[in-house]
């Protein structure tokens, strides 16, 4: 009678428990260029919070853009702003505005397999352009040993790699050429999704890096943590003010410092920045967030989130070569998320 005692009201409080442990979940689903900062803040916002979980796919810009419009996840995440026109048809099919919520910063880096050169190859925004463009086809082409005086570079084709699916490391690339070659701004333009000249495609940041390990005189464009992560060389980039500078977290920060004033939307373009020691192809990222929520639940789980991000995740960024936001933005950042009702 004691242990049956004993039982029912080990079983009771186990019910009680679990009842008292239930989530609430929120899903996302977006660009693949901040995936690695993602997957650490939300593993660790739900040790911290074991009643929220956030799931989050990373499909890719696009992708996150369509999903948040239809209503098939809660946010989304880009690292190219929405347009006018997608805003406006996300807030008819949502009745409610997006907010743009910056994140970190990144860089977005040409990484190439070149295993014959052992010294770090530079590129010029023309080189580049040159390069997906298809009119510079091997690697000792005048234009790269125009970029690279001294260096040994063999003759080999390049096999030019690129995203096939929607992606805001492709905006924050052909956005930089844009700025650089006006063939490429004429011919191409920016975009989440461009019409290719040359090259393979591949889905997501990870098959790109991978493609480039694996092909002998492949280049593509990565986020750095990718570059790093696979191990696979990659090239300073000659900025606006004629210097060669390669991704890290000074030269992306040094790229943000530049920037004047944030817009209110927060919908704003870095690449390009003017400075010596400015990294020319690094952007923000943003979540992508409803301003009115049916579900008050969500809602607060996501205001919530968003505070914890800017009081105690931007300290976790460095550590995967993320940048913080600058605190300036971060305080316009609290301000917006008051206004998610």
């Amino acid at each position: 009678m004691y242990l049956t005692r004993i039982l029912r009201v080990t079983l009771l409080l186990m019910l009680l428990g679990s009842i008292g442990l239930a989530e609430t979940k929120l899903n996302g689903a977006g660009a693949t260029f901040p995936n690695p900062i993602y997957s650490k803040w939300f593993d660790e916002y739900h040790k911290q919070h074991s009643d929220i979980e956030i799931n989050y796919q990373s499909k890719g810009s696009g992708a996150g853009i369509r999903q948040l419009t239809e209503g098939t996840v809660d946010f989304g995440a880009s690292d190219g702003p929405m347009t006018d026109e997608q805003l406006q048809a996300a807030k008819d099919k949502r009745k409610a505005d997006i907010f743009h919520i910056p994140t970190v910063l990144g860089a977005v880096v040409p990484a190439y397999n070149v295993p014959e050169v052992k010294t770090e190859l530079k590129f010029s925004g023309e080189t580049l352009a040159g390069i997906f463009l298809g009119h510079i086809t091997k690697w000792n082409a005048a234009e790269i040993v125009k970029d690279n005086p001294g260096v040994k570079l063999p003759d080999k084709n390049i096999a030019v790699v690129h995203r096939a699916d929607g992606s805001g490391t492709t905006y924050i690339f052909t956005d930089y050429l844009s700025k650089v070659s006006q063939e490429w701004k004429d011919k191409v333009g920016k975009g989440v999704s461009v019409q290719w000249p040359t090259g393979l495609g591949q889905q997501g940041n990870e098959a790109v890096a991978g493609t480039v390990r694996q092909v002998d005189g492949a280049i593509g464009y990565v986020e750095l943590i990718y570059a790093l992560k696979n191990t696979i060389p990659y090239g300073s980039v000659k900025n606006a003010a004629g210097q060669y500078v390669k991704a890290s977290l000074e030269s992306t920060t040094a790229a943000a410092a530049s920037m004047k004033e944030m817009p209110d939307d927060f919908r704003v373009s870095i690449t390009n920045a003017p400075g010596k020691t400015a990294y020319p192809i690094a952007s923000f990222t943003w979540l992508l967030v409803p301003s009115k929520w049916d579900d008050a639940t969500k809602q607060k789980a996501m205001v919530d989130f968003l505070n914890w991000m800017l009081n105690s995740g931007e300290g976790m960024v460095e550590s995967l070569d993320y940048a913080p936001l600058p605190k300036s933005v971060a305080a316009k950042v609290k301000a917006k998320i008051k206004e998610i009702k």
